[in-house]
This record gives structure tokens, sequence and C-alpha cells, in this order.
């Protein structure tokens, strides 16, 4: 269907014609990018920043991706956003930064002074309101009629504690795009959580060889191995036991029948040290020495009971402990049971978040090219009211080869690049998917096919929302 121009659709070049195969082109191919380019990337929600970074009236940040510049601003009536180019002859009013190795963010606050062009010196309010044309009598009046003058304002939607921008006036809301994901992740309170620290690194791959590195757990045993080791020797591996039913989440959370728990555990929670060093936000420190803490608790010797035992008794001790401290954290144990979450939870185009207790880690991807991207990292969790940090403003940009990055990423970064080299080998023509785990890659390619083909934005809109919990999942009937 997608391939036919029949019926208002646009031919796809290259397009997923095997649910199980996806054609290497699509990760190097110019011609492919510039349509990602023109069909995909102006009609999607885009995580433009996060909302600490402007927590004050007046206090904005600029937001770049594929050549648009976007201005989002706090004013007093909420979130804001304006494409950044002055009314008179194009500048960019603030910032106009351009996404590189030396990336840095432009930001400030506009209470006082307003949106000062460089250029000629035209104002702009917060609300993108012109105040001021110099030399007003040099033009006709036509040509500085308020309306024509004004900021042009970006949609700008806020969820999980961001600020989403589109650049489609047309588009479904954010909510109707990513679906019931939104609502779990309201339920756990993500919206309060504070970035610690925010890593960044330009990658030689296309944006999505980077991002379908994490969309799946399969590749841990190789790439990750000191937590394919990190569990007792009777560890069920879903990936390597056709007779387990699990969920790589319910695996790292669960024993063998006749286990002892004592065991299981202690490779538990080496297992948590080694998320906490490699990816700090995934599991925090505090929630690491809590569980310490709970190892003497006289529990079943059965880990098949010990173990789901322990977990609960960590949520609560978790939730009680930092709530204690003014920390906004949900009763965890309780909504890991009415909107559970997965270990890994991709927001389609470009965010993921990766959740197990009171914290997360975040992931943004953008594309410099057909072969290049931006890939950033966040740590965040809950803090005290009035005890939140200095919001992150910017990465600390590093090579991708750094040993400054944290062990997780450095590893994932060590395939990353060399993967691209590989996909020009002679004779390699698809990605050949396993679809009872690699599902997740299938259907967002699949989604951005629909893009690229016209599909209806509705039915994109229904699709997405199949994304959600998705990670190491089965590939899905998107419905177009």
């Amino acid at each position: 269907m997608l391939k036919s121009a029949d019926g208002g659709l646009r031919a796809v070049p290259f397009p997923v014609e095997d649910p199980e195969r996806i054609p290497v082109q699509r990760y190097y191919d110019e011609d492919f990018y510039k349509l990602e380019l023109e069909h995909v990337w102006p009609h999607v929600w885009q995580n433009a920043c996060r909302l600490e970074q402007i927590a004050e009236v007046g206090d904005w940040i600029e937001y770049n991706n594929v050549g648009y510049s976007i201005i989002v601003v706090r004013t007093k009536d909420g979130i804001k956003a304006f494409h950044n180019a002055c009314r008179h002859r194009g500048v960019p009013f603030a910032g106009g930064s351009t996404v590189d190795s030396s990336h840095s963010v432009a930001h400030g606050n506009c209470k006082k002074s307003g949106f000062v062009c460089p250029f000629h010196g035209w104002r702009w309010n917060m609300d993108g309101e012109n105040t001021f044309v110099y030399g007003k009598h040099l033009f006709s009046e036509r040509q500085i009629d308020p309306d024509d003058i004004n900021l042009v304002p970006c949609r700008v939607e806020t969820a999980i504690g961001c600020a989403w921008i589109n650049l489609d006036d047309d588009a479904p809301s954010l909510r109707e795009s990513l679906g019931p994901v939104l609502d779990r992740f309201d339920a756990h309170l993500s919206h309060k959580m504070r970035a610690e620290w925010c890593f960044g690194t330009i990658l030689p791959a296309n944006w999505k060889v980077a991002m379908e590195a994490f969309m799946e757990g399969y590749h841990v045993m190789q790439t990750h191995p000191q937590l394919y080791k990190a569990h007792s020797e009777d560890h069920v591996d879903t990936y390597n036991n056709p007779d387990s039913g699990k969920t790589s989440l319910e695996a790292s959370r669960s024993a063998d029948e006749g286990q002892k728990t004592k065991v299981e555990l202690a490779a538990q929670i080496e297992h948590f040290e080694l998320l906490n060093e490699g990816m700090a936000g995934m599991i925090h420190a505090k929630e690491v020495e809590i569980a310490k803490e709970l190892l003497d608790t006289d529990l079943p010797e059965d880990a098949s009971v010990g173990v789901p035992m322990f977990f609960g008794m960590l949520m609560k001790e978790i939730t009680e402990r930092l709530q204690a401290k003014g920390e906004p954290v949900p009763d965890i144990l309780a909504v890991s049971q009415s909107d559970p979450l997965v270990a890994v939870e991709y927001l389609f185009p470009h965010y993921f978040l990766l959740p197990v207790f009171s914290s997360m880690s975040g992931y943004r991807i953008r594309p410099l090219g057909p072969e290049k991207c931006l890939f950033e990292i966040w740590s965040m969790t809950a803090f005290p009211e009035g005890e939140e940090p200095e919001p992150v403003m910017e990465p600390t940009m590093l090579p991708f080869d750094s040993p400054e990055f944290p062990p997780i990423p450095r590893q994932d970064y060590s395939n990353i690049p060399i993967q691209q080299k590989g996909l020009h080998s002679k004779g390699f023509q698809y990605m050949r998917l396993a679809k009872g785990v690699e599902g997740l890659i299938s259907n967002y390619q699949r989604i951005i096919d629909g893009y690229l083909a016209g599909v209806p934005q509705e039915k994109l809109a229904k699709a997405n929302n199949l994304l959600g919990g998705n990670f190491d999942g089965q590939i899905e009937d998107l419905g177009f």
C-alpha cells in the first residue's frame, strides 16, 4: 500500500515491505533522509526542553533541529513557543546557534528587555507582540501591521516535565499522538523530577541506528556483559530460553523455584550498583542504599517467594523514606501495578525514558545528516521542594569514545559507529529483526513510512499509541 501513489499516497523509497526486514538504505541514503526532513520532522511532536530550564516568567531557551530554530518561553499565561526569525529580514531574534561538536544552548530571560533583533533592533515582548520598530515612518502601513510583524507562534504542549513543539498546526495533539503512556508517566509523577546532569555527543551514525540500539534488551548479553553476569547462575535468560514466558523486566525481578533468596538478591544488588554506575537515574544511588539495608530482612529461603516479597518491601521503603524527606514520589508499589511502565519507554520520534523506581534516565536524539546525529543523556530524580539543583541548561559535550561517559552508554557508543560502517558492506540488504523482541524497531520504522506516504495523521497517531510499552515487544498491526 505504501509503495503506491494511488489513493493520494506518495511513493516511499526503500519501504518496509516485510516487517521483519528493514532495508539498509533507510540508514544512509541522502534522498531518504531529505524525505524525512520534509515529511516526518515538521509533523511530529519533538521534545524541546525541560520545564525547569524555563522556570521563571521570561525565561527562554532555544531548540534547534533539522534547520529549524524555535524559542520556548515561559510567560505569565504559561509556556509559549515562537519561530526564531525577525519579521523584518529573518535574522534570529534570540540565540541563533547551530548544533555542532561545540554544541551550546542559547537561553536567557526576556522579562525586562524583551527579544531584540541584533540586526536592526526590532523588539518583541515575551508574548511575541512587536513593541518597537526602528524608523517606523520609513515603512508603508501594511508592512508594519501588528498581525504582520508579531512573532510567528509554534505549537507547544507540556508533558513529563518537558515542553514539546510541533511545526504542524493541524497535527493531532501531543496526548492524542503519544497516547496512554503519558497518563502512566503522570501517575509516576515524572513531571516533578529534575535533571542532575546531561551528557551529549556527536555520533557518526544515522539517527535511527542510534535509537535502535535502545529498543530491545537482546543486546545486553554481549554489549553489557557486566549486567548479564550480575545474576545468579540460575537466573532466567529470557532471550536464550524458549520455555520462558517472562518479560525481561519480570526476569530481572525473579528467579527459578528452589534458588536461595539471599543468593539471588546479592546478585540483584550487584546489578543495581552496575546500573547506577552506568546510568545513574535508571537506578539511583539513594535507591541502591535502601536496597542494601533491606538485605538483612528475614525472607523465605525459596527465591520464587522471597524475591518478589523483597521487591514489594523495597518499593514500599523507597516510597516512605523519600516522601519523609519531602521528595515528590508516588506510591511506587501502587503505580507499578495500576500504571506499569516498561524498562525502556520510547516516545516517537526521538525521546526515551528508562524508569525503574523513583528516578529515570532520558535520551534525546536529533539528526545532523544522513550519517550523523546528536545524542543526549539525562539523569533525573526527585528533590525536596526548595532543594532542587540549578537547572542543567546544556549538555556536557564529549567525544563519543570518551572514557568520561558512564559505562553503559560508553559500551553502546562503541557499537553504533562501527555498525553504521557495516551497513555499507556489500551484500548487506536488511536489518533482520527477531519478531519476538525487536518489534519496536519494525513498528516505528513503518510509522515513518506512513508519514512519508502521507497517511492521515489520525491513523498515524493511533499507530503511535502502540509504541508505548513496546520495548522488547512484538510486531504490531498498525492499521494502515
